[in-house]
């Protein structure tokens, strides 16, 4: 993968603010990689330009081929829905691979923490911690080329956050990681490369 001279302005009431001004960055296309910088320096704007959600001015991207999973700061559930369904809706699955699918999210969600009564209730009911593991869990479990987590173990309590970071690592196969967040016991779980970005 690979970002050549990215620059991306937001335009503010004070005026233009450049927070990527010709970034290039090269990574492998598999294994770990985590983002580290102090807020602001455009770290979210980063992982949401890989993702393209994000224009940008000048530059080019190369990404991974197979597509992109990401995990959001916000868990961005459907809160009526199970844990289970939370993440069925993402894969769009039918009939025998529905069952298959099923029987595999409900291992990994279980894996993470997550007891199995819960499988079946509402996300609404749950703590932010237990959403968080969903939310990611249903980025799991989407085939793609290209994993991205912002701040993906926000409100997981240490024990999950263990659990959690063995299931990313079991789940993650061939794919590129690429993770933001400001805490270097993160960057452990995974035992990724870490790249400073500076304001």
């Amino acid at each position: 993968m690979k970002l050549t001279n990215i620059t991306k302005t937001y335009s503010t009431g004070s005026g233009d603010k450049k927070v990527l001004d010709n970034y290039c960055l090269e990574l492998p296309n598999s294994g770990a990689v985590w983002i580290m910088g102090e807020s602001g320096c455009g770290k979210t704007t980063l992982l949401r330009i890989i993702a393209g959600l994000e224009s940008f001015e000048g530059g080019t991207l190369d990404i991974p081929p197979g597509g992109v999973s990401m995990v959001f700061q916000e868990d961005r559930l459907f809160e009526e829905l199970s844990p289970e369904d939370n993440c069925l809706l993402a894969l769009n699955a039918h009939g025998e691979i529905l069952k298959s699918e099923r029987r595999r999210i409900r291992q990994m969600l279980m894996a993470t923490g997550i007891p199995e009564e819960d499988m079946t209730r509402p996300v609404r009911g749950f703590s932010g911690g237990m959403k968080r593991r969903t939310a990611i869990v249903r980025a799991l479990c989407v085939p793609s080329g290209l994993l991205l987590m912002d701040e993906p173990f926000t409100g997981i309590d240490p024990e999950n956050r263990l659990a959690t970071g063995k299931v990313i690592r079991e789940s993650l196969g061939s794919r590129l990681f690429i993770g933001v967040t400001h805490h270097k016991e993160d960057c452990d779980l995974l035992e990724g490369t870490v790249v400073l970005i500076n304001n």
